[in-house]
């Protein structure tokens, strides 16, 4: 079956699945085979530029028709059986409904299936729900499998209860990440006071991060890997009252990996919710210094690991 999957997430949800895609987009880049597939998006946006440089080139590119466009003809010569979209976020993939404009002024003979996750459910029924279409049901049923038991060990190892929680998915301005994140870390043992599961990510005032002054502030800006934020920490640190929230204080400020973790709701979602498990309770679940790393110059979090 030939499948061209349209964002991350799906391309790694078809090779979880056994199925490699004979074309992907710009980003999809895990497996590191993906990367040698042909492209059919390309983004309008420099992703290279700072977290408030892109944010305006988004706002100028969704005025001038949208922040990627579709090679419709390379898209037509892969002939695709299945074309793998989504629905959740113009800005993370191309609109589902200019790939079914496309399919149809292209006369191609496929399936599109759009995905619209927002919650961790959401994904573990598009794995099912892919799975059938892609005809690798046996398949699907032993990576959801998988995913539970991961996402049930999590509830297991974790208090009920611990830290108030912020989790920034952009910086300038700054967003609160909505959709799947607060369910994950409330099963992580946190709370999360800004944003019920299900919302979608949104820009919040600064002063609304200062009133709720959490104990901990995760910050894991989508499409930025930990480098690219580390050079983005000024968007933060110059803020008002930085220094005085109770996160910063305490050094309680982590960074992940927002480019391949958090943000793409694939199977590695169920390993974003283990990091954040690490995060939220580091004394019972170890994490990886190369996708999560404190802030910089920040006093030392002292509390002991076991």
């Amino acid at each position: 079956m030939r499948v061209v999957s349209l964002l991350p997430s799906a391309t790694e949800l078809c090779y979880a699945l056994g199925v490699e895609p004979v074309g992907v987009s710009h980003e999809c880049d895990h497996p590191p085979a993906a990367t040698d597939l042909p492209t059919v998006i390309h983004s309008r946006v420099d992703a290279s530029a700072t977290s408030g440089e892109i944010d305006d080139q988004v706002q100028a590119a969704v005025d001038e028709g949208g922040v990627y466009e579709l090679d419709r003809e390379r898209l037509a010569e892969l002939d695709p059986d299945v074309i793998v979209s989504q629905g959740i976020c113009d800005v993370c993939a191309v609109d589902d409904s200019l790939v079914r404009e496309a399919v149809a002024d292209l006369e191609l003979d496929c399936e599109v299936v759009a995905t619209d996750p927002h919650s961790l459910d959401d994904l573990l029924a598009d794995v099912e729900r892919l799975g059938r279409v892609l005809g690798r049901e046996e398949r699907a049923r032993t990576v959801l499998a998988n995913l539970e038991a991961r996402v049930d060990a999590v509830g297991r190892e974790t208090p009920e209860s611990g830290p108030s929680v912020v989790v920034l998915d952009w910086l300038d301005p700054v967003m609160v990440a909505g959709h799947w994140v607060p369910e994950m870390v409330e099963l992580a043992g946190g709370t999360y006071g800004l944003a019920e599961p299900g919302d979608p990510s949104r820009p919040h005032e600064w002063s609304d991060i200062r009133a709720e002054d959490p104990d901990l502030l995760v910050v894991a800006p989508c499409g930025f890997g930990v480098d690219q934020t580390l050079d983005n920490t000024a968007d933060l640190i110059g803020r008002e009252g930085w220094e005085q929230l109770r996160a910063v204080r305490n050094g309680r400020v982590q960074i992940i990996d927002g480019h391949h973790y958090m943000n793409r709701p694939g199977p590695r979602l169920v390993d974003s919710l283990e990091l954040l498990a690490g995060i939220v309770h580091p004394e019972t679940v170890e994490t990886s210094d190369e996708v999560v790393r404190p802030w910089p110059d920040l006093p030392r979090d002292s509390r002991p690991r076991q």
